[in-house]
């Protein structure tokens, strides 16, 4: 990746120590408590640098200081990194399932329209006057309704849903 080698099975996350920085916190701890101590550690030493500055600003100490203060920072960088994968897991979970809400949603319409239209269809099979005599290239009323029940019967796959049905749900929405 960018010219260096990355195998897969590398940590997303490398430790500390890799890096060459001192880790602060323990290696089994809560995210939230030691967060909340480097960021207290780190305004305390930021007041005492500001002490040392009034007082003596060209003493080893304010170099001392500054250094610890950078490694405060780096630890708390790493500490905050390290939610990165379980907030990318959690974006795509709420994604995937705003996914399947749209798609149950337009399945649901597309069912509606489709029973709009069977009614539709019946009542016009059932205006049609008995006696009036049909001719050989048109399908009879009870293929019809049989053709009608077995599409209606097959289970509906909500993974199907395509723009283009959206937009038949939508137009047939506007119609009424």
């Amino acid at each position: 990746m960018f010219g260096a080698q990355y195998s897969a099975d590398d940590a997303i996350i490398r430790p500390l120590e890799a890096s060459g920085c001192r880790r602060l916190y323990p290696h089994n701890y809560d995210h939230k408590r030691e967060l909340k101590k480097l960021n207290h550690s780190i305004l305390v030493n930021f007041l005492d640098l500001l002490d040392v500055l009034i007082r003596a600003p060209e003493s080893p100490k304010r170099a001392e200081k500054l250094e610890d203060i950078n490694l405060l920072f780096i630890n708390m960088h790493h500490l905050i990194n390290e939610f990165r994968p379980h907030q990318a897991r959690e974006t795509l979970r709420v994604m995937m399932e705003l996914q399947r809400n749209q798609r149950s949603e337009v399945a649901r319409k597309f069912q509606e329209h489709f029973d709009k239209v069977m009614d539709l269809i019946q009542t016009a099979m059932n205006s049609i006057p008995e006696d009036v005599g049909m001719d050989s290239t048109l399908v009879s009323d009870s293929d019809l309704l049989n053709a009608v029940a077995e599409v209606k019967s097959e289970p509906m796959d909500l993974e199907a849903c395509d723009s283009l049905d959206t937009m038949m749900c939508k137009i047939v929405d506007d119609m009424t």
